[in-house]
């Protein structure tokens, strides 16, 4: 083998090695040696270019301090030059390798190609990494990553966009003739030379070492850019740097606050600790009681049973409403009937007696076409006044005293009338019986049904209260109370609610207490009784006064006033659900005492003569409608608390007293009867309208009545009647007409009456 002299070749370097075979245009040219170890030194011509990237710059500076750190480097010149030639060797040979790779593909035949590849070359996807892997490193210029993938990746697109950008610059360049690789050049050359198989096999270790150097080159730039990476710079103290000063109070200070934040953040998560404690232990609670009332089987069953008894419930108040709204009804339509009966004789009997009367102070004996022939008219006058003489003579047997003719309400029935009446009102009361007559006493016995809810409260409270039963009992109960009721007339006789079974049943109810315990503050069942009042009893009460209720008789006004200020004062809470009830009573009271006053009361005037003669039938006459309107003036006034004041005296004073009563005191001639009528209007008024009243006037409605009373006096003390002047002086102190007193005491000069108004100074 013989050794040939080193050729020169001139090559071109391209800015980042990328293995491509194509030529870089420009740039200086620059030569270096290669030395092989078996076969001819070979010297490259490389054309560099004339301006360089900065990245490139800096990846040749990089590659060049790597291969000063490489272990073994000596300092003298044999050694550096010997490195110098290997990295140019390896270089040189991995720039030939590249540059020859299609070239060799295309000059050297099928059978040559196959003659020259031995079987450790590494494979073209080897090649290919590693190449890449080498332009990556030169690329960073100081590591390489660790995630070989991704700088894959990252390496591949850069370098096809470095290709991509190289051959859109290489487009606007004009390359000198393309020179022949030096494989090419090598395999002319081995052709001609006689010794092809030494020659051969040379080549193939060339090869073979040069590949092996390029891959340990690469792996050499990859470990050493990873320790570097891996090995940050320790900082260096500066000792040039002052620090601020440090003393015992200012370590003591710190540690202090230290000390005082870790004790609140102690504090914060001990009371965070103790909510848990307290939420633990309410839960453990909890838990307990659920385990204890945890018996669903039972309270399912109950609930079963309760839901059974109360749709069997209101299945059979709804089978028996329609029975005891038509006995009801027969009962309230039985007693209006009686009242309207006993209205209508009334007013029929003082008509006929207002036109007998007439015709006789006309003068004549006998009526004649005055509406009054026929026996009926007179036979009913007849009647009136037989039952007015039986009147008469009970008072006198009782010795009922302070009585007048008039003052009676005159609604006695004839014995035919009360057998009727008392026959209906028994079938009545007889069929009202028969009603719950086939069912069994838990669904129509008040105090059972009540047991049955208590038992429910009193299990599961809860519940109770959210299913609103203290709204529906009072509903629920109605048709069972109103039962109880048909036979109850509260105008006949006073009957106190409390008496009444299911009175007593429900107040029973509405007071007891809860045993168990429950969330609620407030007990919605003591409201049941309030509501049974309002829904039931109130309504029928109204209707009691807007068809029954005769205003003239005092026995049925008495009777109502007092049923009604016990329930308004007792029983009907004063919220806004009882209002309604109870403003419908009281207007129903005060229309019924209007219609009164207007049909009821009539008192004629007739000729002063006629009025002396205190035996004549006119005298009588007015005498008794006198009175009689005394005693509904009495009536109106006993609803005073009840019914508004106002309205009581607007009634009272202004429509009955002002309008009807005054007239017949002025047209009665004073003395004794003038004395009695006035003594008896005054003790109708109540004695609260004068508590209040000051500056010694009476009230508005009453100055009229008050002018009477000292033209009354004038004339008794003009006449010398002490008795009657100071009778009259003391009508007019109860009405506290003061004022006029005093005037009249001046104007007379009766300082012997002073002693009348007490200790009032004049």
């Amino acid at each position: 083998m013989f050794r040939r002299a080193p050729r020169t070749f001139r090559a071109r370097r391209r800015p980042a090695y990328s293995g491509s075979s194509e030529e870089e245009p420009g740039g200086d040219e620059e030569l270096f040696k290669i030395k092989k170890p078996s076969f001819n030194e070979v010297t490259f011509r490389i054309q560099k270019k004339k301006s360089l990237l900065p990245a490139q710059r800096e990846v040749e500076e990089s590659k060049t301090e790597i291969c000063d750190l490489e272990p073994g480097t000596g300092n003298n010149e044999d050694t550096h030059e010997e490195e110098k030639e290997k990295e140019e060797e390896s270089y040189s040979s991995q720039s030939e390798d590249s540059n020859s790779a299609d070239s060799e593909n295309e000059s050297t035949p099928p059978g040559r190609r196959k003659d020259l590849s031995p079987v450790n070359i590494p494979s073209a996807a080897c090649v290919e990494s590693a190449r890449r892997k080498r332009h990556l490193a030169r690329t960073q210029a100081d590591y390489l990553p660790l995630d070989v993938s991704n700088g894959r990746q990252v390496s591949w697109r850069r370098e096809s966009s470095e290709e991509s950008e190289d051959e859109s610059d290489m487009k606007n360049l004009n390359f000198a003739p393309k020179m022949r690789t030096l494989r090419q050049r090598m395999t002319e050359h081995m052709v001609s030379v006689s010794d092809e198989s030494s020659e051969d096999e040379a080549q193939m270790r060339w090869e073979e070492q040069q590949i092996k150097k390029a891959v340990k080159l690469s792996q050499e730039i990859y470990d050493d850019a990873s320790l570097c990476k891996s090995q940050p710079a320790k900082p260096k103290f500066d000792t040039s740097v002052s620090l601020p000063p440090v003393s015992l109070e200012i370590v003591k200070k710190r540690l202090t606050e230290r000390i005082t934040s870790l004790q609140d953040v102690h504090c914060a998560h001990q009371r965070e600790y103790e909510k848990y404690m307290q939420d633990i232990e309410s839960s453990k609670m909890t838990v307990e009681e659920l385990e204890k009332s945890s018996d669903a089987a039972l309270n399912y069953k109950f609930y079963r049973a309760m839901k059974t008894y109360v749709e069997n419930l209101i299945n059979c108040l709804n089978e028996k409403l329609k029975y005891i709204n038509e006995l009801e009804l027969a009962a309230h339509a039985l007693l209006q009937q009686r009242a309207m009966a006993v209205l209508k004789r009334r007013q029929d009997e003082l008509k006929i007696e207002s036109a007998y009367i007439q015709h006789l102070t006309t003068g004549k004996d006998k009526p004649t076409n005055g509406g009054l022939e026929g026996d009926g008219k007179m036979e009913l006058l007849k009647a009136c006044e037989h039952r007015r003489t039986c009147r008469r003579q009970v008072r006198e047997q009782s010795q009922e005293a302070d009585h007048h003719e008039g003052m009676s309400s005159d609604d006695e029935l004839t014995p035919t009338e009360v057998t009727e009446f008392q026959k209906s009102k028994d079938n009545i009361l007889e069929d009202s019986r028969k009603i719950f007559e086939d069912v069994h006493a838990d669904f129509c016995d008040i105090r059972k049904i009540l047991l049955k809810f208590q038992e429910w409260k009193e299990k599961f409270p809860d519940s109770y209260c959210d299913a609103y039963v203290s709204f529906c009992l009072p509903k629920l109960l109605n048709p069972l109370i109103r039962v109880e009721l048909i036979n109850w007339n509260p105008l006949e006789s006073f009957t106190d609610l409390g008496e009444m079974p299911w009175f007593r049943a429900v107040e029973e109810f509405s007071n007891a207490k809860n045993a168990s315990e429950s969330k609620r503050d407030d007990d919605p069942d003591q409201e049941v009784l309030p509501r049974v009042i309002e829904k039931t009893v109130l309504p029928k009460i109204t209707a009691f006064v807007q068809n029954v209720w005769d205003p003239l008789s005092t026995s049925q006004t008495e009777n109502l006033v007092q049923l009604c200020r016990n329930i308004f004062e007792k029983q009907v809470p004063s919220k806004s659900e009882g209002r309604k009830a109870k403003e419908d009573l009281i207007n129903a009271v005060v229309l019924r005492m209007k219609k009164s006053i207007e049909e009821d009361v009539f008192i004629p005037l007739y000729p002063k003569s006629t009025v002396e003669d205190k035996s004549s039938p006119g005298s009588k006459f007015q005498e008794r409608r006198f009175w009689s309107a005394v005693k509904l003036l009495s009536n109106v006034l006993l609803w005073n608390g009840i019914v508004q004041e106002a309205t009581v005296r607007d009634l009272g004073l202004s429509k009955l007293l002002n309008r009807y009563l005054l007239l017949n005191l002025l047209n009665t001639p004073p003395g004794l009867d003038n004395i009695e009528k006035c003594n008896k209007v005054v003790a109708c008024l109540p004695e609260r309208w004068f508590e209040d009243l000051g500056n010694g006037s009476t009230l508005p409605e009453l100055l009229n009545f008050c002018q009477h009373l000292l033209q009354c006096a004038r004339v008794h003390h003009k006449n010398n009647h002490g008795d009657e002047t100071k009778e009259v002086i003391l009508l007019l102190v109860k009405v506290k007409a003061l004022h006029v007193v005093e005037d009249f005491i001046e104007e007379y000069k009766l300082e012997h009456l002073k002693s009348i108004i007490g200790s009032r100074d004049f």
